[in-house]
């Protein structure tokens, strides 16, 4: 069995409670926080920055944060974030001038990085810079906002990402965001993905007021990661 994660994405959290949020979706289970950054620009939408990165971090929160920039430019925002207590830094590839500097800058920042391919963008730029990716992100929705139904175009374009990373040889996560959920997380994780990003699916999970509800989808995600035979 592949090590798989799960990365619950604040993006549908309560941001009024949201320290409080991430601290126990992580003590539910999952292992690793989704940072969605919108600018109103390269996307439709605009979130967080740096700031709220770096409270999470003196809140106390030890977990990995994966910060998927769906900004442009990239490069001027990948130290701040590096500073604020990023584990992994991601960026779409048409959003950057120079793809294999902006790879270089992440890691040069103590970060490890990624490249996000958008639902209709193909995975060309990986021949050319697979020696510097830590991570590849496929969308199974258009970037920009939550709450949206899975792209099933996703799961081939799965397959193919998987087989370029186990004929590299290196150890590249491969990893799936937006509509994923208990009733299709399976199917996600046969065609190869190894790391999940959830962000209705689990914080709109249940009723507010029940105080195991995320301990509960977690537990059904887990229980169909189980199911895979790789």
């Amino acid at each position: 069995m592949r090590d798989y994660k799960i990365a619950p994405s604040i993006l549908s959290a309560d941001f009024a409670r949201l320290g409080e949020e991430v601290v126990n979706v992580l003590a539910a289970g999952t292992d690793m926080v989704h940072f969605d950054v919108m600018d109103n620009h390269y996307v439709p939408n605009l979130t967080i920055g740096p700031l709220v990165c770096e409270a999470l971090r003196k809140h106390g929160v030890k977990a990995e944060i994966d910060v998927h920039l769906m900004v442009k430019p990239v490069d001027r925002l990948v130290p701040d974030f590096a500073k604020a207590g990023a584990s992994w830094i991601t960026f779409h590839p048409e959003a950057s001038e120079h793809v294999d500097r902006t790879l270089q800058v992440i890691r040069d920042s103590g970060c490890k990085s990624g490249l996000v391919f958008n639902p209709a963008t193909p995975l060309d730029y990986l021949k050319y810079v697979i020696d510097k990716v830590d991570l590849v992100l496929l969308m199974s929705v258009n970037p920009g906002f939550g709450g949206q139904s899975f792209i099933a175009s996703a799961i081939p374009k799965l397959r193919e990402a998987r087989k370029i990373i186990d004929e590299s040889g290196r150890q590249i996560r491969l990893e799936i965001d937006g509509g994923v959920k208990v009733d299709n997380i399976r199917e996600i994780a046969a065609a190869g993905a190894d790391t999940f990003v959830a962000g209705s699916a689990i914080f709109s999970a249940g009723k507010a007021t029940d105080p195991n509800r995320y301990d509960t989808v977690v537990k059904a995600l887990r229980a169909e990661l189980a199911k895979v035979k790789v």
